[in-house]
């Protein structure tokens, strides 16, 4: 019944959009669960969302109630009727880990009274700062087991084979997110001994690395408080091991889940990583937990984002976390999010922010038209953090940290009211709903461009807080990875139209057609993998172009050389001069200074590169940016600190040979734009405008000329062949709104006046400020207005 291929959620055979809210039921007063459902189905979504926790449903005694014995709010079967009865599909979350602001993570107390082996200590054996456990401890393990064992033969008498409308199993929740935002690695024994066994078999000079290989405890102390001589070694193997444990932690759970009856829906993993309102950081969650989903049937990972308004830093931070999200995916495997941030954002409940209204439908589009087949939206109704059964006098003795009430800034408020966000969020869904069919079916189409994914250079959540070389490591990847320094390859690229994807350089794998990437989008730093160097100069030698912003690359992830990629390159990297208080340097554009005249960066690097041209350079003369021929193919390595320009990036990315099916120009900033095609040919132009202006803007789809005045916070899908209603629209410049078997209603248009071609057997009559309707050859009818019209056919 639930099916997942070729990159589609197949539910009884069709794709289909799975569009969720969260509500937290044991948030809920139980006579309140039926109007939430209501409420959430006049959203317009058609799944509920739920976190189980563990440490509500657990007893004093020990025993676990999933039918509200105790108290109705624990009534897990009821709820889940609730929604059957509704049509309402159901995905479950139960843990263990919840996080959702529960005291422990959502574990219940005693764990930690009854275990104190399977609590952590980090560098220097520091207590954990956080309730976090060590995943792969017998205890907890066997503790797990009991709750699964409790909770899973419910849900599983809950799946569609069994009439229900379980349609999803997520395991755990943002599993070494709580180790990561600490920067305290669980180091117990027990997992010290894992860690021992995985270097012998993973390192060949391990005694020579590793001089306390053989001895318990000063293995312990070399590891937790690290000496410089191996800090650079550990701190990637502990990342490399690291994700190989969080995998057989998941293989684990999938296993429990198995047993108690959990078959036949895909298995969710939830990735964390957005952190203060920036989504940069996103891809170390991918980093951490890419082994336990990646290329794994029955798997799905799915996005957890927080960043609030779309802006031009944001945008592109959300279509670069959907690229990289998809590049570790195998060819079935689709985008999903499933913390997808819904609401004012206002979570402190201190009247301190209030996101624009059009944020989440903006998200939802950019989402969608990216390949997500679900979104969940987090947290869509509030509600009241009960008492414990048991006080442990923490300031509210209640459920959360909260307080009595939860979900301040969720479109449904704590008491059930409707908050200002809850009429946009009903209006963005009802219109991604009214073109599922596409939606759930389509692909975004891609230019011959890629942002290279390099995976390990988000291998960062572990260095010791004493150690120069971990943090020479580090500091060297957070500066260079991903977008780009201040995310300038890849939303400049955006700005001017590319769409482009993202390659695991690591593997270097083909898009699901077969097709490579002319030209790749590289934030290079100082180290980087042999392998990812290797990789780079076989695409260079093929054939390929590589436009680097970085640094020049010349030493391995452990801190040794490594020059695989400098010397094709035919390049040492010299001084580094950054800005200071009296210093502040600039560069221009050697080869075409007439698009890029001096500017101010904050820092460049001297390149001698004696066969390469030069393209940057500093006001000296020193040379900071090359151009150079690797075999048949052709890179450029601006090594400065260059900001977003679309004239400088273009011009290379043009002379590199990034070709554009969809040239986009806007007379103001902050217009994205993207193409869909579904598998019966139908096509749609994706248009968001993030501005509050309305700017004049100009697309080139395949040839074709568009001319666009996009209103402000607004986003369009322009029907470029699709059918709907019995028709066919051939060109569109305003949204569809409406679509029956006689009718078509067309939205404000996104230029000065509506222009609708549709293909139709039939006789087209229009309705709309000055509305006109032109016959034309073959079936072909032109209908203009000046505003939304309303097309009936027949």
């Amino acid at each position: 019944m639930i099916d997942i291929a070729q990159r589609r959620i197949l539910i009884d055979g069709e794709p289909r959009l799975v569009i969720a809210g969260e509500i937290h039921y044991f948030r809920t007063p139980r006579e309140q669960w039926e109007h939430r459902l209501d409420q959430l189905a006049d959203v317009g979504c058609n799944t509920v969302a739920s976190y189980i926790p563990w440490l509500w449903h657990e007893l004093p005694d020990g025993t676990i109630d999933l039918v509200g014995r105790s108290r109705p709010e624990r009534d897990l079967a009821a709820f889940l009727d609730l929604c059957a009865a509704r049509g309402l599909w159901f995905i479950a979350r139960p843990g263990p880990f919840q996080m959702a602001e529960l005291k422990n993570e959502g574990l219940p107390h005693r764990l930690y009274r009854e275990h104190p082996e399977i609590v952590p200590v980090g560098w220097d054996g520091s207590p954990a700062p956080t309730s976090t456990v060590d995943y792969l401890a017998p205890a907890f393990l066997e503790e797990v087991e009991g709750w699964y064992a409790a909770v899973m033969p419910l849900l599983a008498q809950h799946l569609p084979s069994r009439g229900g409308p379980l349609i999803a199993v997520q395991l755990d929740n943002e599993i070494g997110m709580l180790a990561w935002v600490t920067n305290s690695p669980d180091l117990t024994v027990h997992l010290l001994a894992e860690l021992r066994g995985w270097i012998r078999e993973h390192r060949a000079d391990a005694a020579a690395t590793y001089p306390a290989l053989e001895h318990d405890e000063e293995w312990a102390r070399a590891i937790r408080s690290p000496g410089e001589a191996w800090a650079g070694p550990l701190r990637h193997d502990l990342t490399q091991f690291m994700r190989d444990r969080f995998a057989r932690y998941v293989d684990v759970l999938a296993a429990s889940a198995a047993r108690h009856g959990i078959e036949g829906v895909p298995l969710l993993i939830n990735i964390h990583g957005s952190s203060g309102g920036s989504g940069e950081s996103f891809p170390i969650g991918i980093s951490q937990l890419v082994e336990t989903y990646s290329g794994r049937p029955g798997f799905l990972s799915g996005s957890d984002h927080y960043v609030g308004d779309m802006t031009l830093d944001t945008t592109t931070d959300m279509y670069v976390i959907n690229a990289l999200q998809q590049a570790v995916h195998d060819d079935d495997q689709p985008l999903t999010s499933l913390e997808f941030e819904a609401g004012s954002g206002d979570y402190g409940d201190g009247l301190e922010r209030m996101n624009e209204p059009s944020t989440a439908d903006l998200k939802s589009r950019l989402f969608a038209a990216q390949g997500n087949r679900m979104l969940n939206y987090y947290l869509l109704a509030g509600g009241v953090n009960p008492l414990l059964d048991t006080p442990v006098g923490d300031g509210n003795d209640r459920l959360a940290f909260t307080g009595r009430r939860h979900g301040f800034a969720a479109p449904i408020g704590p008491e059930g009211q409707e908050s200002p966000t809850y009429a946009p969020l009903r209006a963005g869904v009802h219109q991604l709903l009214l073109h599922e069919r596409h939606l759930a079916d389509s692909v975004e189409e891609h230019d011959d461009l890629a942002l290279a994914f390099v995976i390990d250079s988000y291998a960062t959540e572990y260095a010791h807080p004493g150690s120069e070389a971990m943090a020479a490591v580090v500091e060297d990847l957070r500066a260079h990875r991903g977008a780009g320094q201040r995310k300038a390859l890849a939303r400049s690229a955006l700005l001017r139209g590319h769409r482009f994807d993202a390659v695991d350089v690591r593997e270097m794998r083909p898009r699901p057609d077969g097709s490579a990437r002319t030209v790749l989008m590289l934030a290079s730093s100082a180290h980087l993998d042999p392998q990812v160097q290797r990789n780079l100069v076989a695409h260079l030698e093929a054939g390929g172009g590589l436009l680097m912003l970085g640094v020049l690359p010349e030493k391995d992830l452990e801190g040794a050389p490594c020059r695989i990629l400098a010397d094709a390159l035919g390049a040492r990297a010299g001084e580094l001069v950054r800005e200071d208080p009296s210093f502040f340097p600039s560069v221009t554009c050697a080869s075409a200074p007439e698009v890029f005249g001096e500017t101010r960066v904050g820092w460049w690097q001297e390149l001698h590169a004696p066969r390469s041209t030069p393209v940057l350079s500093a006001l000296d003369g020193t040379v900071c940016g090359i151009e150079t021929q690797v075999g048949a193919g052709r890179a450029v390595l601006l090594a400065a600190g260059i900001p977003s320009h679309l004239g400088l990036f273009g011009h290379l990315l043009d002379r590199l040979g990034a070709r554009r099916g969809l040239e986009l120009t806007s007379s103001v900033p902050g217009v994205f734009a993207t193409s869909t095609r579904d598998r019966e040919g139908g096509r749609a132009l994706h248009v968001l405008n993030i501005t509050g202006y309305r700017p004049e803007v100009r697309i080139v789809l395949d040839g074709e000329e568009l001319l666009l005045r996009p209103a402000p916070h607004t986003g369009y899908l322009l029907a470029r062949g699709l059918e709907l209603g019995g028709v066919r629209i051939l060109e569109a410049n305003a949204e569809v709104t409406e679509a029956g078997d006689s009718v078509l209603a067309f939205g404000a248009p996104a230029a000065d006046r509506l222009r609708v071609v549709l293909e139709s057997s039939t006789p087209v009559r229009a309705e709309g400020p000055a509305a006109e309707v032109r016959p034309e050859a073959e079936g072909r009818t032109v209908v203009t207005a000046d505003g939304p019209v309303r097309v009936h056919l027949g």
